[in-house]
Formats: C-alpha cells, sequence, structure tokens
C-alpha cells in the first residue's frame, strides 16, 4: 500500500476516505457508517471531514462510525474561513471535537482562505496544538501565492487540500511542485471527478479493458483514481457511500498505469502549459 509522511513524521496510506454529504441522508446512513468502518477495516486510516459539510451532520455520522476505532483513524477536519479568528477557531475546534466524540484531531486545517490574517488563523492552530486538541495543522485551497504568503507567516503547515483529478490538472504546473517543496502533503479531494461525467469518458472505459482488479475487471473510476495515486505526495479522498463503492476504491490501489496509458490520458486530459487559476468546488 502506498503511503505519505507528514511533516511531523507521521505516515499514512495514500488513499483516505472522504465524508463531503455524508451523514444528508438517514436512509443512506447504515450505509455510510459501514462504508467508513470497512475502510478503516482494510487499512484506510485517513477520514477527512470538515464543520461545512452538512451543517456537522458529517462530523456526526463520522464521530459514530469510529466511536470504538478511535486510535486507528487518521483524523482530518475544517474549519471555515467565516471561523477563523483566534478565539472562532478555538469554539469551532470544541464544536467538531464534540460531534466526533474525540479528545484530538490529527490535522485540522483552514476550509479556505477569507479575510481573516493568516497569522491570526495559525496562532490558535499553534495553541490547539499546545492545548493537545490537534496534532498537526493545515490548509484548503491555497494555491501557489497563497502557500506562499502562508509560509512568510509559518513553516509548519502540514497539508494543503485541492481539488485534483483528470478534469482539473492545472495543479500540475506549479502547486503539486510547490507542496512537496515545502513539505506538505497534497490531499487531493474529489479525485473521481462530480456527477460521473468523468467515468463515463471512452479514453477511460478502454483503459479500465486492460486490467483486472480482486473484484474482476477494472472500473473506469478505479483507472481515474489509480491516475490521482501516481503522484508522489498526493493523498486521495474520495468518498464512498457504500462498502462495495469503498472496496472498489481499495481494488484501484492495484493498477499501475503504463506509460502508454498515460500519454493516452494526457492527450485525452491535457496537463496545463501555463499556469491555471486554482479550480475550487
Amino acid at each position: 500500500m502506498k503511503t505519505v509522511t507528514f511533516r511531523n513524521g507521521r505516515t499514512v496510506p495514500a488513499l483516505g476516505m472522504g465524508t463531503w454529504n455524508m451523514g444528508d441522508s438517514s436512509v443512506r446512513r447504515s450505509d455510510e457508517i459501514d462504508s467508513l468502518r470497512l475502510g478503516v477495516e482494510v487499512g484506510l486510516r485517513v477520514i477527512d471531514t470538515a464543520e461545512m459539510y452538512g451543517d456537522g451532520r458529517s462530523e456526526s455520522l463520522v464521530g459514530e462510525a469510529i466511536s470504538d476505532i478511535r486510535d486507528d483513524v487518521f483524523l482530518v477536519s475544517k474549519v471555515l474561513p467565516s471561523n477563523a479568528s483566534y478565539d472562532s477557531v478555538l469554539r469551532s475546534c470544541r464544536r467538531t471535537l464534540k460531534r466526533l466524540d474525540t479528545d484530538w484531531l490529527d490535522m485540522y486545517l483552514l476550509h479556505w482562505r477569507g479575510t481573516t490574517p493568516l497569522e491570526e488563523t495559525i496562532r490558535a492552530f499553534k495553541t490547539l496544538e499546545a492545548d493537545g486538541m490537534i496534532r498537526g495543522w493545515g490548509v484548503s485551497n491555497f494555491d501557489v501565492s497563497d502557500m506562499e504568503e502562508l509560509k512568510a507567516a509559518s513553516d509548519e503547515c502540514q497539508v494543503n487540500q485541492i481539488l485534483y483529478s483528470l478534469e482539473h490538472r492545472g495543479t500540475e504546473f506549479d502547486l503539486l511542485a510547490y507542496n512537496q517543496k515545502a513539505s506538505a502533503v497534497t490531499m487531493a479531494y474529489s479525485p473521481l471527478g462530480q456527477g460521473g461525467d468523468l467515468l463515463q469518458n471512452p479514453v477511460l472505459k478502454e483503459i479500465a479493458q486492460r486490467y483486472e482488479t480482486d473484484l474482476g475487471p477494472a472500473q473506469p473510476a478505479q483507472i481515474a483514481l489509480a491516475w490521482v495515486m501516481r503522484q508522489e505526495n498526493v493523498l486521495a479522498i474520495p468518498k464512498a457511500g457504500t462498502p462495495d463503492h469503498l472496496l472498489a476504491n481499495v481494488a484501484s490501489q492495484a493498477i499501475s498505469l503504463t506509460e502508454e496509458d498515460l500519454k493516452i490520458l494526457d492527450n485525452a486530459f491535457p496537463p496545463p502549459s501555463s499556469k491555471v487559476s486554482l479550480a475550487v468546488i
């Protein structure tokens, strides 16, 4: 299983679990909890959530799912920029910990840039670290200029969580390399795209026909996920709302795309030739 290592020395699998839109449906709740628990059981330690997701419902669902396996989970959550002032960060973190029913977060991220000075948010993160409520901090949706400004304020950022998939390759021009140089793990959210359009692409379907997994013939989603995870220093966090979907994501780890596959994908989804503004969803 491929891994990534944070600057604090923690090593985790390069495939984790996202939870965007989880916890919003009582009908899906059981499957979502089962999926998260199965993921931890098969070795996917990272679970990513945020106070914004379902106005806290995602965090509550995660808390229920990991109530008896907390020590096996590398838990990440995010604070909204509207709560990025010193006092608000502390309050938000306490609310997040209560919903997650845990005493600490392994990583706490600023969800995106707001109007609060970065120095103030960082000061709050450091207070939370000193108090044992978080074990590291980072950011989300920061482009190179944002990361440069952040570095001027502190050299302790451990994560930059960004949109990265075959549909959104702009970060390959400069941001992925910058994150690696800054010793910040890139967490790739929505690596399988949104709405399913990406997974209907005929090129992905063609490449999938060349591979077998433990679950049978490869699927386009597994090719798209294997493509994201080919990168060093990248931790992919696709959402899996059912155990079957979770196992399909896990099986993608066994797929090693060839140089020919990568060239075909480059033709279908061209890499950037110049600076591209950071895509955000």
